[in-house]
């Protein structure tokens, strides 16, 4: 008897599953490249498909797709900084921006297309995508830090570690990766920690954060180490003036 076709029987993909399909293969693309280098007939190659099945479903062209592939994308990084709501708050951070991270490692050098728009692309409502995932993130790091209702100042020195965030992974990626993504991942939270510290110093609401959010941390956690790290150089300085 013959032996039974190894070749798998052809499966007619739903449209939620061609959609994905193809949004999987820009996002592939846009990852490296940026989107004015990208043609749609470079999408269809890189799924497998016709140029005119393309158009099927992103009637708008590649800049409906780039739209598309970036909500994509923003949706997987609004999910990197939620979590559990338990146990240190360096330790939570360090689990989310791992997540984060990786994103930016998987991405590369299309990270900054994929973010930040880029070159004939951007339009208003891709930067208001950008933007979005932005104040998630820093919303996510609101409730870490256990603030429903947060003053000026805390807000502002939120939003800045979410900026600062971004463009310390943008120069990662044009240091050529370096340093090693841990290192790096180490240096954002103590990063977070100094600037609390910092605001703290002069808001009475993120004083009252800090406190909280120390009594959580342990002497060998993040906030311990950083602590025996600054406080010799601080009290160094203070001696100078």
């Amino acid at each position: 008897m013959a032996s039974p076709s190894a070749t798998p029987a052809y499966r007619r993909l739903s449209v939620e599953e061609r959609r994905t399909q193809l949004l999987g293969a820009a996002l592939s693309l846009f990852a490296h490249r940026a989107p004015k280098d990208v043609s749609l007939d470079d999408v269809a190659e890189a799924a497998g498909v016709s140029r005119p099945l393309v158009y099927r479903y992103f009637p708008g062209g590649k800049q409906q797709l780039y739209e598309a592939a970036l909500r994509s994308a923003a949706d997987e990084l609004e999910l990197c900084f939620a979590e559990v709501q338990s146990g240190p708050l360096t330790r939570r951070l360090a689990r989310a921006l791992d997540r984060y991270l990786a994103f930016v490692d998987q991405h590369d050098a299309g990270f900054s297309a994929l973010l930040q728009g880029g070159s004939v692309a951007e339009t208003s409502r891709t930067t208001a995508i950008v933007d979005e995932v932005r104040r998630a993130a820093a919303e996510q790091i609101l409730v870490h830090l256990q603030v429903a209702d947060p003053g000026p100042r805390l807000r502002l020195m939120v939003r800045t570690w979410i900026a600062a965030v971004e463009a310390a992974s943008l120069i990662w990626l044009d240091e050529d990766k370096q340093p090693a993504l841990p290192v790096l991942r180490d240096w954002l939270v103590d990063h977070l920690v100094a600037l609390l510290t910092a605001t703290a110093a002069t808001d009475e609401q993120t004083a009252r954060v800090v406190k909280s959010v120390l009594a959580l941390e342990s002497a060998e956690g993040a906030a311990g180490v950083l602590a025996r790290r600054v406080i010799p150089v601080v009290s160094e300085a203070a001696h100078l003036l």
